[in-house]
């Protein structure tokens, strides 16, 4: 059991409000099918975690592991990359190359003289910008990938290893997404980002049904439909593909609660304000990939009527998580950024409130998204250490 620790906690009072279609079936079946057909697709492991429900006093709690998706160590392979695809599919019908240019083609370099003049770039913490440099790679774009002054070496070399020209922009995440838009609208190159805003939905929309396809595994997996899923925050893209996935396949039986850093809840700003809230500051959590202050306009048409709790929770919780998850055995290998929602179902579980107002018991079948693997090694292993100091049980 990981100790107690601090958290904030909020129910979402729009919960089951109606609200518009954010993420049509008709563009998830399409990237489902593409996606599936790629080299190297398998599913990624479903983890039973006895342990966990025990601590959580609940029926089971299973762990989604994306660890191994496509070798890039995080569920972000199936969003980036796929929004590249569809991107360069479009440009080249648009500039009279190719109407229907397939996957297939793209990987084969059929039209590898008009797809290397197009250069896609991103804001990334590290996980969306190696899926778009990954992506860039596969189908033979250009591609530069800005980072925030606070992104690890160790992430921006595993961008750069598929080609990526890196720009390190001063400030924050949301400092890289704007400095990304204005280069690319000084260049005319194309943003493929995880986030969205007036003006720029489309590309986003693309890279969130490509995110449903972990949701849509883990659906396939679990068999009877949980009645949670703690679910990572950041900007929302993944909490609302998950949030739309779990409604598809299973109805209103599942409750999502999203999970966030407690120095980047952004989503927990909204939800207590009613609209999409920004906030400001270094947003210096060590749950990288959750380090955003401006939530996704599509994420938050999504989630202000389907979430239905959030929670926000130290990085010594994430901490804790990571080193129970790698003395078990199996071990679990477990980045930053991938235990928010193993931390937050703990934590509520034992505080007598959120266990109530959430409507955890005895029998509740929890559903977590391990959303990455050690995607930093030294980071990794200074905050884990040798398994032998790792904690003995969860």
């Amino acid at each position: 059991m990981i100790p107690t620790f601090p958290f904030r906690f909020l129910i979402n009072r729009r919960h089951g409000t109606p609200g518009v279609v954010v993420l049509p079936d008709s563009g998830f079946r399409r990237a489902r099918e593409e996606i599936a057909s790629w080299p190297g697709y398998a599913q990624t492991p479903l983890v039973d975690l006895p342990d966990a429900a025990a601590a959580a006093r609940v029926g089971s709690v299973h762990y989604k592991d994306e660890g191994g998706r496509f070798g890039l160590g995080s569920f972000k392979a199936l969003g980036g990359a796929y929004a590249v695809m569809r991107l360069l599919q479009a440009e080249l019908a648009k500039r009279g190359t190719a109407n229907a240019a397939t996957a297939a083609e793209l990987m084969a370099g059929a039209y590898k003289d008009a797809t290397k003049a197009i250069t896609v770039c991103c804001a990334t913490d590290g996980n969306h910008g190696r899926s778009v440099a990954w992506g860039a790679r596969l189908f033979g774009a250009a591609c530069v990938i800005f980072v925030h002054e606070h992104v690890s070496q160790g992430r921006r070399d595993a961008i750069a290893q598929y080609g990526a020209e890196i720009r390190v922009v001063p400030g924050n995440y949301d400092d890289a997404v704007r400095e990304a838009q204005k280069q690319a609208d000084a260049n005319g190159w194309f943003v493929v980002s995880d986030t969205s805003y007036p003006g720029y939905t489309e590309v986003p929309r693309d890279v969130m049904q490509g995110y449903r396809v972990m949701a849509d595994e883990a659906a396939d997996q679990i068999g009877a439909a949980p009645t949670h899923v703690f679910i990572q925050g950041g900007v929302g893209g993944v909490a609302a593909a998950v949030a739309t996935q779990m409604r598809a396949r299973f109805g209103n039986a599942t409750r999502v609660v999203i999970a966030e850093p407690d120095k980047a809840a952004c989503l927990l700003a909204s939800v207590e304000a009613g609209a999409p809230t920004t906030i400001t500051g270094d947003l210096d959590t060590l749950m990288a990939g959750l380090a955003c202050g401006e939530p996704s306009l599509l994420a938050w048409q999504e989630l202000e009527r389907s979430a239905f709790a959030v929670m926000a929770v130290p990085d010594d919780s994430a901490v804790a998580c990571m080193k129970a998850l790698a003395a078990r055995r199996p071990p679990v290998v477990a980045g930053e950024s991938a235990v928010a929602g193993l931390a937050a179902l703990l934590l509520a579980a034992r505080e007598p409130f959120a266990r109530a107002a959430l409507g955890l018991d005895d029998t509740s079948r929890i559903l977590l998204f391990g959303t990455e693997g050690a995607t930093d090694p030294e980071v990794y292993a200074r905050l884990v250490g040798p398994p032998t100091e790792a904690a003995s049980s969860i």
